[in-house]
């Protein structure tokens, strides 16, 4: 009996005739290149990547079947811990119970040699239930609902990303037994390149062995990097990736994560995506959200601004629902105590709810022109830890909503740091009151994303709350 047509994936009605001609592809490709093992992964709650490792054998049981694995890897907060009762009765708020299995679905399609693990690959999938239902609360479903929902409008999102990270040298790994803690004690560091050397070629020249291992790898893996570039901060460096759809770069910047991680380490140092480490001197990361809508039907850019400049009625509406909804979403897009951090003025970060163009201290930067099928606006909010599933999503509802509302932008700022504009939230305790007063995101799977995420979020909010940090003890001990 062919097994890829009868599996578990083709019985719930997961695999048709499109997945069975990739898994066959897939499996051909596997042998022929003598692949050993196969990770199949997912993006977790937090846009980490997550789950096990096959042998090859066992690669064409995985494409037929799935993989099982703790429904508990959805309901962890940063430090890992599980901050759900999974011991009690089904719930919307808790909707595995008893630490239940979730169904892993893998896409054939997504598969990304792994150039620094000979014979490896990372095998991407989907979170859903046993039963082959969405896990509705989970970040996959989340934009895949969410852009379902543009499509019905008859346009697709295009997107770009533009990333901030940092790598450094270990100097200590921590990794005796008392640094087992949740979250695990991080290692002792140093500078790997000095700062501040922006676009300086010869700090390039001094990181370029590691960055060529790091674009190596991408290009390897088939991730679409378009530059690696020495950024403001010392040891800070930013990546930027060709335009693709919002559900193919949230896989893209997970993996791209992961692989800088792994790639790094392999050379003695250390990748952060935090967004403002507590190091002497260092400089904030962020995660530039560039978009733009196109007609499906034509493919035509409806960004593209009339010819005397004017922002076409979907680019304004877009923008007016972006800042309508900016507070509500910021938990989204920003969704650790630190990032809130990022937020001052004169720091090419916005502080406040406001779009302008060509502004680079604007929360929303318009980079749009007559005739440009390029243009598009990017959003300046998020952090480059934020999970990009719920981030895409985000701004997919709120533009969305501006569309469907007929909102317009308001006029564009000159001084950012100035205006009258409403401030974005300064701690991630405010941030999450407006998600939960939102009345755009309770609609989303019928609550169940906005209670899952609330309780994720004040789980590690009420955490950070408790600890008693170094400025209170010098200040009062």
């Amino acid at each position: 009996m062919d097994r890829l047509a009868s599996g578990a994936l083709a019985r719930l009605g997961l695999a048709g005739e499109a997945h069975e001609r990739a898994a066959r592809a897939l499996l051909e490709k596997a042998r022929a290149e003598g692949f050993k093992t196969v990770r199949v992964v997912f993006g977790d709650s937090h846009g980490r990547l997550r789950g096990k490792t096959i042998v090859a054998d066992a690669l064409e049981s995985v494409l037929a079947d799935g993989m099982r694995a703790p429904s508990t890897l959805l309901l962890k907060d940063t430090a890992n811990r599980t901050v759900f009762s999974i011991w009690e009765a089904e719930t919307a708020d808790n909707p595995v119970s008893g630490a239940a299995d979730m169904l892993l679905v893998p896409d054939p399609a997504a598969f990304f040699p792994l150039s620094w693990s000979a014979g490896s690959a990372w095998l991407a999938a989907t979170p859903m239930r046993t039963d082959g239902t969405p896990l509705a609360f989970c970040p996959q479903a989340v934009l895949s609902d969410a852009v379902a929902r543009l499509s019905a409008h008859g346009l697709a999102m295009v997107t770009g990303l533009e990333v901030e990270f940092h790598l450094l040298r270990v100097v200590e790994d921590n990794r005796e037994h008392r640094h087992a803690t949740m979250p695990h004690t991080p290692p002792k560091t140093a500078l790997f390149t000095h700062g501040y050397s922006f676009l300086e070629d010869d700090i390039y020249d001094e990181a370029e062995p590691v960055l060529e291992a790091i674009r190596a790898a991408c290009h390897g893996a088939g991730l679409p990097l378009r530059s690696l570039e020495v950024e403001m901060g010392p040891s800070q460096f930013e990546a930027m990736f060709g335009t693709a759809s919002p559900e193919r770069h949230a896989l893209n910047l997970t993996l791209f994560r992961s692989l800088v991680t792994q790639v790094a380490a392999r050379h003695g140092l250390h990748a952060s995506f935090m967004c403002r480490m507590g190091v002497a001197n260092a400089a904030s990361s962020g995660w530039h959200l560039h978009q733009s809508l196109t007609n499906q039907a034509s493919g035509a850019n409806v960004f593209i601004p009339d010819p005397d400049g004017a922002l076409s009625p979907v680019a304004s509406a877009w923008i007016g629902g972006l800042l309508a909804h900016a507070e509500a979403t910021c938990l989204m897009l920003v969704p650790t105590v630190n990032g809130y951090k990022r937020f001052q003025p004169f720091q090419l970060a916005p502080d406040r709810i406001q779009w302008g163009h060509d502004n680079r201290g604007a929360m929303v930067r318009a980079l749009m022109a007559p005739g440009d099928p390029a243009s598009r606006i990017e959003n300046r909010i998020a952090e480059p830890l934020a999970n990009p599933w719920l981030a895409f999503a985000a701004q997919i509802l709120s533009g969305l909503d501006g569309i469907e509302k007929a909102m317009a932008a308001p006029a564009p700022v000159e001084r950012p740091y100035g205006s009258e504009a409403q401030m974005l939230p300064k701690t991630m305790g405010e941030a999450l009151a407006a998600f939960e007063k939102s009345q755009l995101l309770s609609t989303v799977a019928d609550g169940a994303f906005a209670a899952w995420y609330a309780t994720l979020k004040r789980a590690e909010w009420n955490r950070y709350l408790a600890h008693v940090s170094d400025w209170e003890q010098a200040e009062y001990f």
